[in-house]
């Protein structure tokens, strides 16, 4: 599997031309005056756009939040890089216009195949309340390998070194996959009386406890031995890239998974987006592509960061039974004492079904029951957990509210 990248990489140059021609096929249509209106070219040009549309891209799609009603005003907002590391950035999303401090917030991003800019929506809201910044992963065949590796305790490290950046009195809040090292992080954090410890955490959507409640992406972890995935998901990144060399999960691989368990949905979409296209209906369709040109954007994650979640978070559950170690030293929960918890749940999430992220009220046995709360939000999968007008009008005064408490 380690040239499964390369033939990868060979069939998207093959496609390149096609897909080029495409484009320029598309750029006539402005030029053909009222009969690019007919029904005949409105098919022709529908099915060229889904087609070039169709494909994967690996650069970081732009955040696009230029500006956020704070308060009574609309002030602007701009991307700072607060720190620079080699796997990813503290990326602060700077308001100068805010007359008085916000509360500090660090919204800890999955590693999971994406960019953090799957997350816009859950920063554009987090934005009109506090002062935001984000762990912006780098795509790993961009990381030279003289960077080193980077695994599951590097992540917790990450975390640890933004919150410390950050300084004290910040808050957490962490969607997904990351949840478990977010928790890990604070655990050790407060264990050493870190001053930079956050004042309150927000676990969204996360694996705390697969056992509680397992889904299909559960079972598919289970199915196969840790070598399995090993042997069968890891590849090289090819010479081309600045990480040439690096053994990876590809983002490609990744989304091939998701896809697989809704290529109904999917199928259904890229027809509806055709028939939009066709019909002339722009506005709806550009919501579809805008849509699929975030998900079409993929990420590689280290194979030892990967293959580490599997094994720990996934198949044998480490930080749930008590028997999670972090360089070497066991992890506890119970040690958060001061450090107030909110988890939130969707009522139909497939991905981290309900139960999997309230587990983390019964590790954290320091904290007293006025420090501990609990959203299930009805009728939302797992994306409308932090993103989608459900998460702006429901699920986020939860949040606002528990930040607000703790400042």
């Amino acid at each position: 599997m380690m040239m499964l990248y390369s033939g990868y990489q060979a069939w998207n140059d093959m496609m390149a031309p096609a897909r080029f021609g495409a484009q320029i096929a598309l750029s006539f249509k402005d030029r053909m005056g009222p009969a690019a209106d007919w029904a005949m070219p409105r098919r022709m040009f529908a099915l060229m756009d889904v087609f070039q549309g169709a494909k994967l891209t690996h650069r970081r799609p732009a955040y696009g939040i230029t500006e956020v009603r704070s308060g009574n005003a609309v002030v602007a907002v701009r991307e700072e890089v607060a720190l620079d590391l080699p796997f990813g950035n503290l990326l602060h999303f700077v308001k100068d216009d805010v007359e008085a401090p916000q509360p500090r917030v660090l919204v800890v991003a999955p590693m999971s195949g994406h960019f953090a800019t799957l997350l816009r929506n859950t920063v554009q809201t987090l934005l009109r309340d506090h002062d935001v910044y984000i762990t912006d992963w780098k795509n790993a065949r961009d990381v030279p390998l003289s960077a080193g590796r980077f695994g599951f305790d590097d992540y917790v490290d990450y975390v640890m070194t933004f919150m410390q950046e950050i300084g004290p009195g910040s808050h957490l809040v962490s969607v997904c996959q990351p949840c478990v090292p977010a928790m890990v992080a604070v655990a050790i954090m407060s264990e050493d009386k870190d001053p930079a410890t956050p004042r309150s955490m927000t676990l969204m959507g996360g694996p705390i406890d697969t056992r509680a409640a397992p889904t299909v992406v559960n079972e598919l972890a289970n199915d196969q031995s840790i070598e399995w995935f090993e042997e069968n998901l890891i590849s090289l990144v090819p010479m081309r890239y600045a990480g040439r060399g690096r053994r990876v999960y590809p983002g490609f691989l990744q989304l091939s998974a998701f896809m697989s368990m809704n290529m109904g949905r999917h199928g259904a979409a890229h027809r509806e987006l055709y028939q939009l296209l066709a019909d002339g209906k722009q506005v709806e369709a550009n919501k579809i592509k805008t849509f699929y040109e975030e998900y079409f954007a993929v990420l590689d994650m280290t194979a030892e960061f990967y293959l580490e979640t599997v094994d720990r978070v996934f198949q044998r559950t480490l930080l749930a039974k008590g028997e999670l170690t972090y360089r070497g030293r066991k992890v506890n929960p119970g040690a958060i004492r001061k450090t107030a918890l909110l988890t939130v749940e969707g009522e139909k999430d497939d991905v981290c079904a309900v139960g999997q992220t309230a587990a983390a009220h019964a590790l954290c046995t320091g904290l007293r029951p006025h420090l501990k709360r609990h959203h299930l939000q009805p009728g939302v999968g797992h994306y409308g957990v932090f993103s989608g007008s459900k998460w702006e009008k429901q699920v986020y005064p939860q949040v606002r509210n528990m930040i607000l408490a703790m400042n």
